[in-house]
């Protein structure tokens, strides 16, 4: 069996569902659809007030145009887990703007990047085969840049989401903005740290080779520096033995640094290995904070190791890039980018922010997932 025939297995159920969620109100050719009506979003403390208010101009705007049917994908690199709320967004942009359309993640990663990367490619070829006239689509690196080029210049409009691909011609991405969602969460520390001198500790990357990692631990390491504190970084792995060598590390550190270590800040998902370091050196009152939503980290904010936490706004991109490529079709893309000024930085980059979240709310964040599909 082909590699591409065995990721179609894996993700054909997923496509036709999405594809009768988003197609039920499209029109045929040439035929207007009808006026687009959003989902009403619950208010919670929680709520992006500000990202909210966006969309609602770029449905006005677009209940103003001649607002025809158009066919788009989604490509994801999975469709469970951190993507789940994603496949729910996109799938509801797309049931409200009644446009046919498939969400595509797979179901069962191989763990093969080479592969991985090159079913992605031949996903986007596929799918502009099928006729789609937008893409958005989370690439896994530069290999895609070909096919997404090859796309757009048939007429293809693309938008990447999560993962930037900024050495391909996509008109606007849309995501978290690693290096000022790493300054939030310094932020986030700085308040709780006593003045220097000190050392923070930063669970994050300081290779090269992973811009985004690095970007995000430059903006907390800005902070932290220019508040006078001394920084160490330890680069996360996500291998088998990632977990304990971590862990070590950081213990070391905190039973050796001189300054000592005063706080510290993890920056991706195994941020709760901030929390065994510390316990492991007897320094359970130490101002801890971290990122994403994974189970260990809550239990940790819910024993009072971990003081807050930051998780990115997937839902979010999930569901702002079926009415970005919907506006860029029907009302043009610098109409589009002038609806989405308040979160676009420079020309192309949507920043969908972050959800700062201290450990006493989190039974009030989870509310607030549930009641946008996003939990």
């Amino acid at each position: 069996m082909t590699m591409v025939r065995r990721w179609w297995l894996g993700t054909f159920g997923l496509a036709l569902m999405t594809a009768a969620c988003g197609s039920s109100d499209a029109g045929g050719p040439g035929e207007r659809a009808a006026p687009i009506q959003r989902t009403p979003t619950p208010e919670n403390e929680f709520t992006p007030v500000e990202l909210e208010a966006t969309v609602d101009h770029l449905v006005a705007a677009l209940n103003e145009s001649s607002l025809e049917p158009m066919q788009m994908a989604v490509l994801l690199k999975d469709a469970t887990g951190f993507w789940a709320p994603v496949v729910t967004a996109a799938n509801r942009a797309m049931g409200e703007l009644g446009v046919p359309g498939n969400v595509l993640g797979s179901v069962a990663q191989s763990g093969d990047i080479p592969e991985s990367e090159e079913l992605q490619t031949q996903q986007i070829r596929q799918a502009v085969a099928d006729g789609v006239e937008g893409i958005g689509i989370a690439p896994y690196g530069d290999a895609q840049a070909a096919a997404l080029d090859e796309a757009m210049a048939k007429g293809v409009k693309v938008v990447t989401l999560d993962t930037d691909l900024a050495s391909s011609k996509r008109s606007i991405y849309v995501g978290t903005l690693n290096k000022s969602a790493g300054a939030t969460a310094g932020e986030t520390l700085l308040a709780m740290l006593p003045p220097p001198p000190g050392t923070v500790m930063i669970h994050g990357n300081d290779n090269p080779g992973w811009v985004d990692g690095m970007d995000r631990t430059q903006g907390a390491r800005d902070v932290f520096e220019a508040a006078g504190y001394e920084v160490l970084v330890r680069s996360a792995t996500w291998d088998a033995t990632g977990e304990a060598q971590d862990v070590e590390w950081m213990k070391t550190q905190l039973d050796t640094s001189d300054p000592p270590v005063v706080g510290m800040i993890g920056l991706f998902n195994v941020s709760y290995r901030c929390a065994m370091a510390a316990e492991a050196a007897g320094m359970t009152d130490i101002p801890i904070v971290a990122f994403d939503f994974d189970p260990k980290t809550v239990d940790y904010m819910r024993a009072g190791r971990i003081k807050a936490t930051h998780t990115q706004r997937q839902y979010y991109e999930g569901y702002l890039v079926p009415y970005i490529l919907y506006g860029i079709d029907a009302i043009g893309l610098d109409a589009t980018r002038e609806i989405l000024a308040p979160q676009l930085v420079g020309e192309s980059r949507v920043n969908t922010g972050l959800d700062v979240v201290p450990a006493d709310k989190i039974d009030a964040y989870y509310d607030f997932l549930s009641s946008i599909g996003a939990n």
